[in-house]
């Protein structure tokens, strides 16, 4: 019996570089991932980039390298606050408007007619999504932009 791949020598190691330089981006790739998904986390305070980039990927809308490409895409589209900053801190109700249009939430009347950061903040609570008595104007922490992310994927998922 031959070998499982019919070519020389020189080819199969040629086709064994090519699969491990593809399996090594791949890890990289990922530890990139999880480094940026550390520092978010330990961030106390976001900006409205680091928060339109996260959100935007984990939508499936969109995937930029860098945080004000994604803040200029959700601004162009309204979906952030009209004086939301790209280094600026973000609001939980930009936040909330952010989420809103990103994954397409349907609101109630106000929410609908406005698309205010302030309705869509009142949407999300009444959607359960923010719990507690938490003011719109607070600032999001990385660990708080991940749980809010995560409940909104878990009730598109459902």
């Amino acid at each position: 019996m031959g070998p499982w791949i019919p070519l020389g020598g020189r080819h199969r190691a040629f086709l064994l570089v090519v699969c491990l330089f593809l399996t090594g981006a791949v890890f990289v790739s990922a530890q990139s991932t999880a480094v940026e998904i550390e520092t978010l986390l330990a961030s106390p305070a976001v900006t409205y980039g680091q928060a339109s980039r996260f959100v935007l990927q984990a939508a499936d809308v969109a995937t930029f390298s860098d945080p004000a490409e994604a803040f200029r895409f959700a601004a162009d589209r309204n979906w952030l606050p009209r004086n939301a900053d790209s280094e600026g801190q973000a609001r939980l109700d930009g936040i909330a408007l952010l989420l809103m249009q990103s994954f397409g939430l349907r609101g109630g009347i106000m929410f609908t007619l406005t698309g205010s950061p302030h309705f869509a903040y009142r949407e999300m609570e009444y959607m359960g999504f923010i719990r507690g008595r938490i003011s719109p104007g607070q600032r999001v922490s990385g660990d708080t932009l991940m749980y809010l992310t995560g409940r909104v994927l878990a009730h598109v998922g459902e």
